[in-house]
């Protein structure tokens, strides 16, 4: 193995976490740190500030209104604990995606979500005040706006940066386990690696299959 392959990698992952494509690739990466020497920065992003003034369907709009409030809490605890986003993502993330809580609408609608979350990692319970506030809103919209200038405006969620390159995704839509999380990852990260390199993409045949 040459020195630069020993070196750890650095990886930063923007995440809102309603969302389930966001969800599995944060779980590929769960996986990748288990074979890979790598470092992940976790930092919250917002489809509910990506979304504004746009003309969609109400029903996602009702969504987005409900996506407010977990994002809001994790602009707060990236801020003061980014030490606990991790655990708090992955809290938060197993009750809405393999637990089903998934797809609220309207604000406030994740509220019993964000208490639990917070109380399974050892947080504040107060931090789960600011989620039907504008408090954090600003520095929300800080921590999206590091996404989009690395990767552009027309993406979604996951932001995926590998070294000094951002993607929108890889958007899976099964998590890889072990030597083949790694694998895949070493190919991200080649592609990453070749300045030229933009995007790869076709017609997606399924939905996430959380479990």
């Amino acid at each position: 193995m040459t020195k630069e392959a020993e070196k750890t990698q650095q990886v930063t992952f923007w995440f809102d976490v309603s969302c389930p494509f966001a969800w599995q690739t944060s779980r590929w990466m769960k996986e990748v740190e288990k074979v890979r020497d790598i470092e992940i920065t976790w930092l919250p992003m917002s489809l509910s500030v990506l979304n504004e003034g746009r003309d969609l369907d109400p029903g996602y709009l009702d969504m987005m209104k409900a996506n407010w409030g977990p994002a809001r809490v994790f602009a707060a605890v990236a801020t003061e604990h980014p030490e606990l986003v991790d655990q708090l993502y992955t809290a938060m993330g197993t009750a809405i995606h393999p637990g089903g809580e998934g797809g609220k609408k309207d604000f406030g609608a994740y509220d019993a979500v964000i208490e639990s979350g917070l109380a399974e990692v050892g947080l504040d319970a107060a931090y789960a005040q600011v989620a039907n506030t504008e408090e954090w809103d600003e520095k929300l919209r800080e921590y999206h706006g590091l996404a989009m200038d690395a990767v552009g405006d027309e993406v979604g969620t996951p932001v995926v940066k590998l070294g000094e390159a951002a993607f929108f995704g890889p958007v899976i839509t099964r998590v890889p386990r072990g030597e083949e999380a790694g694998e895949i990852f070493d190919a991200a990260v080649r592609l990453a690696e070749y300045p030229h390199f933009f995007e790869l993409k076709r017609s997606r045949t399924e939905s996430p299959q959380v479990k």
